[in-house]
């Protein structure tokens, strides 16, 4: 039950009240996404490794991962509104952490808890929106708060470009301080709702999941330093069994957990969640790893590298008005996601045929496919994942539904670069010896700062006469350690296609809602975040 009565000036302006919710959730995806293009200036700038330097993604998005559910817990019982207060001052004091840093572990621990301040915002936010909108006005208000989570993500390369070329790498974080003081100017709009029926936090099942994540996300992206056979490789899987056993266990003595693991008997919302892991490496990954690319092999300035990620980004921003056409004439949602999983499956393959001084056309094609292949299932995933549940289970399908997406993103950011770096080592250790006595950095040292995006910074230690062999023996190793990972992901995004395709099939048992009572949105509901029930009126 909600406790939840409206007053009339908050009747009177909803509208309001969906801009400073769809603001603070823009800045969300902008910071995961927009971060990417900084990262080889954050590494000249602060004199970061790659290591590092990847955990100012890496711990943004495990935070984000793994107190989402946790904050959604807690803001039903200290309230909404103050839960979607402390996120958006936690996150723009963050900000400013990250904007006056001057070494990369304090930069590395502000945005740890930037991403704590998002998931208090999706999770807060998404409660104020269905506590506030009803009916066909809440899908209007979701469908919106999805197309600016989609927009965030789009456009997050291209603006930090802008403004690094204005700024410098800290203008990213002084707009995202702006936009978070902006809406802290508006949240008196906001009306204030909590659950009578929420008694605690289900700590020991947050700290279980967020150890499992936090050890998972350390040992893929610390492989290629510690060794993928090391034993301190292997103390650590075993230590992220344990963990993730102990999150079972207690989610399973829950009366009400925050994690019902027996929605993973439904082989329909298993291939739902299975999405955006998919897409975490297909898409997200790319986003993030391909702008240290474009600035490290191809030269291009950090402005130049997020206006060609557009080609990426950018069908993401017009594709999903198509998936819902192609709905609307009678297109099964099983096949629009498995076709999109389909069509990212060829651009990522295309994608391969990236190499230094590569110009935007050729890029345009692959590019173009893999974002339109994101774009037909991102206005379709969240929906398919609420609908596909009984109504009573919608809030727990969503919730768990983006935890899975950001657990995603997390793991499949910090395993693309560590792989990455693993891959460029054993391509850079084949043909280092040429260039002995001509530089000191060793194969292990050279990968860690190519992957970073930075080979003119090594390069610029060989003297004249071998300064372009070496820079191009450098982008040449990066390359081909690209082209190896492209051709891996677009493998795990076909199998992916198929494992959907088949998961998807309707079985009459598994069905929702029955067929006297067919839910009309089933199929067109664009649902970016968690949706909860109609909240009851009733006076504080």
């Amino acid at each position: 039950m909600n406790v939840f009565a409206p007053d009339r000036a908050v009747r009177q302006r909803p509208r309001l009240i969906l801009l400073a919710v769809c603001l603070a959730v823009l800045m969300v995806p902008v910071s995961l996404s927009g971060i990417s293009v900084a990262l080889p200036a954050i590494g000249q700038s602060l004199h970061a490794g790659i290591v590092p330097l990847q955990w100012s993604v890496n711990a943004y998005s495990v935070s984000a991962a793994s107190f989402v559910l946790a904050t959604g817990s807690l803001a039903d019982i200290v309230g909404r509104r103050r839960m979607f207060v402390a996120g958006t001052a936690l996150f723009g004091l963050s900000s400013l952490v990250c904007a006056l840093a001057t070494n990369i572990y304090l930069l590395d621990s502000a945005r740890a808890l930037a991403g704590l301040g998002a998931a208090a915002i999706i999770t807060a936010g998404t409660a104020v929106v269905a506590t506030t909108f009803q009916g066909p006005a809440r899908n209007r208000a979701f469908a919106m708060t999805g197309v600016v989570v989609g927009a965030g993500l789009a456009l997050g390369p291209t603006t930090s470009g802008w403004l690094i070329a204005l700024m410098g790498w800290r203008g990213i974080f002084l707009s995202q301080l702006l936009i978070a003081v902006v809406v802290l100017c508006m949240v008196r709009v906001l009306p204030e709702s909590h659950d009578v029926e929420a008694e605690r936090v289900d700590w020991a099942g947050t700290s279980t999941f967020t150890s499992s994540l936090f050890v998972l996300t350390v040992a893929v992206a610390e492989g290629p330093q510690l060794g993928w056979t090391s034993p301190a490789m292997l103390g650590l899987v075993v230590v992220f069994a344990l963990l993730l056993a102990g999150f079972v266990l207690a989610e399973r003595r829950q009366d009400r957990p925050m994690f019902d693991l027996s929605l993973f008997t439904q082989p329909r919302f298993v291939a739902l969640c299975l999405l955006p892991v998919v897409f975490a490496f297909g898409f997200v990954g790319l986003v993030v790893l391909i702008p240290s690319y474009l600035i490290g092999a191809n030269g291009e300035s950090s402005s130049t590298a997020g206006l060609t990620m557009l080609l990426l980004t950018g069908p993401v921003l017009v594709v999903p008005l198509l998936a819902a056409r192609l709905l609307q004439w009678g297109v099964s949602t099983r096949v629009l996601l498995a076709g999109s999983l389909l069509v990212t499956t060829l651009g990522v393959a295309w994608l391969t045929v990236i190499h230094p001084g590569i110009g935007w056309l050729v890029l345009l094609g692959p590019m173009l496919t893999v974002g339109i292949g994101q774009g037909l299932s991102s206005g379709l995933m969240d929906g398919a994942a609420v609908s596909s549940v009984e109504p009573s289970r919608a809030g727990m399908a969503a919730g768990m539904f983006n935890t899975m997406r950001l657990a995603g993103e997390a793991v499949a950011i910090a395993a693309m670069g560590g792989v990455l770096v693993s891959l460029i080592q054993g391509r850079l250790s084949h043909g280092i010896g040429a260039f002995s006595g001509q530089t000191s950095g060793t194969a292990h040292s050279l990968a860690n700062k190519v992957a970073s995006g930075n080979i003119s910074g090594p390069a610029a230690s060989v003297p004249g006469p071998h300064h372009a062999a070496f820079t191009h023996f450098l982008s040449g190793g990066y390359t081909d350690a690209m082209h190896i990972m492209l051709w891996a992901i677009a493998a795990f995004c076909g199998v992916a296609t198929v494992v959907v395709y088949v998961l998807l099939a309707e079985r009459p048992a598994a069905r929702a809602v029955p067929p006297s009572d067919p839910d009309p949105d089933a199929d067109s509901a664009v649902v970016a975040l968690p949706v909860e029930p109609e909240p009851e009126q009733v006076s504080r």
